[in-house]
């Protein structure tokens, strides 16, 4: 089991970085799918990772007025080799102090076990929902700010046995994010007296699922779960659906929330993705919207919920130095102490070098367990008249 201890004890750290020196430069890094199968989700992911930094930069406070640079890696969430590497240039080429990403599970844990562990060197990811994180060995170096999908699954079947949708097919990537996700549905699923038709796996990026879609209709289910990735295998598994008539109603994990998806359905079909609850929302909405983001992407708020932690560590170490900020994420993250939202950075970090505590609830009521994942809520999203939007919040 994996263990979030405060202290490097046992761990060689062999890129340590300095302490920042007031009014200096310094550099995080941002590893995330720029392009691949989350391309399409990106734009107001980056976005509210970005905003935590122009807001802090904005105030002056960090450090006495030191300035963050925001380095970018391109993981193209799928290859953990490109994950990996892009992660070692962030941390030896780029010098950051910490790393906010990976998205995907699989690349996020080629690299813990390949960068974070070794090197110790701090990672939150907005997006890595695969339940085997949990008991991945960290080594306390890895945190999440979307919740597991060992939580979503359950969610995304109780909901649907609610719509009265008995009986569906379920398809997901055969990836870690896929599988991880589509056993944590399946089982609830079936526990609350729904019925699987058709179970199976599909690869990404293939040119043609047509036979696919057909062995997933021949179970006789209108309906399908597509539980996989919005630019690639999913929206595939979509195209050939609608191209033949094999399905009519759409069930969809937060990996296919998107316009790419939504503006290929017909309205009515329906998906989870990690939500805070309508408060702290529409508190994001608008922090995002005045600093030009869209604060109703998938996944926005949680990326700027990981950026800032990573500055608020930092704030509360008084180092940029990669084990300091690693000991200060728990206490920052969790009560007690004054309570952080979006927004507020700038009088967060005020408080932190006037030696008050604060409790971070930022964007989505951040509140980390034992593991350093989050205990996040979901969002129930409709497609309506060709978008996605909220119909319901599930805790």
């Amino acid at each position: 089991m994996k263990s979030y201890m405060k202290t490097t004890a046992g761990f060689v750290i062999s890129a340590t970085m300095a302490t920042a020196s007031y009014g200096a430069s310094v550099n995080v890094g941002e590893l995330q799918g720029f392009t691949g199968p989350l391309e399409s989700m990106i734009g107001p992911m980056s976005g509210g990772a970005n905003l935590a930094v122009t807001e802090t930069n904005a105030s002056g406070n960090y450090l006495g007025g030191t300035t963050i640079n925001v380095v970018q890696g391109d993981s193209v969430c799928i290859d953990p080799a490109v994950a990996t590497a892009e992660a070692e240039r962030l941390m030896n080429d780029e010098n950051v102090m910490a790393i906010m990403g990976p998205n995907c599970s699989g690349n996020t844990g080629a690299v813990i076990t390949n960068v974070l562990v070794p090197n110790g060197i701090v990672s939150i990811s907005p997006s890595a929902t695969s339940p085997a994180l949990t008991t991945l060995e960290d080594g306390g170096w890895f945190f999440r700010t979307a919740p597991s999908d060992a939580r979503q699954g359950p969610v995304l079947a109780s909901i649907a046995i609610s719509r009265g949708q008995t009986d569906m097919a379920v398809t997901h990537s055969n990836s870690d994010y896929g599988k991880g996700l589509a056993d944590a549905f399946v089982t609830a699923y079936e526990a609350a007296g729904g019925k699987v038709t058709v179970l199976a796996g599909h690869d990404d990026d293939k040119a043609d699922y047509s036979a696919d879609v057909a062995a997933l209709s021949a179970g006789g289910s209108s309906t399908l779960a597509v539980l996989g990735y919005a630019d690639t295998g999913g929206r595939g598994i979509i195209a050939a659906s609608e191209d033949t008539g094999a399905f009519s109603n759409y069930v969809f994990g937060d990996g296919m929330i998107s316009d790419v998806t939504s503006g290929a359905v017909a309205d009515g079909s329906w998906g989870t993705m990690p939500s805070p609850d309508l408060s702290l929302s529409d508190n994001w909405v608008r922090v995002a919207a005045v600093g030009g983001v869209n604060g109703l992407g998938v996944f926005s708020a949680e990326s700027y919920d990981a950026m800032a932690l990573i500055i608020l560590a930092s704030q509360a170490a008084g180092s940029t130095d990669r084990a300091a900020i690693q000991a200060q994420v728990m206490d920052v993250a969790n009560a007690p102490g004054y309570q952080c939202y979006a927004g507020k950075l700038g009088e967060c970090l005020a408080m932190i070098s006037q030696g008050i505590p604060v409790d971070y609830v930022g964007a989505t009521g951040v509140e980390l367990d034992a593991g350093g994942t989050a205990n996040g809520s979901y969002a129930e999203s409709q497609v309506t008249g060709g978008a996605f939007s909220v119909v319901n919040i599930h805790k």
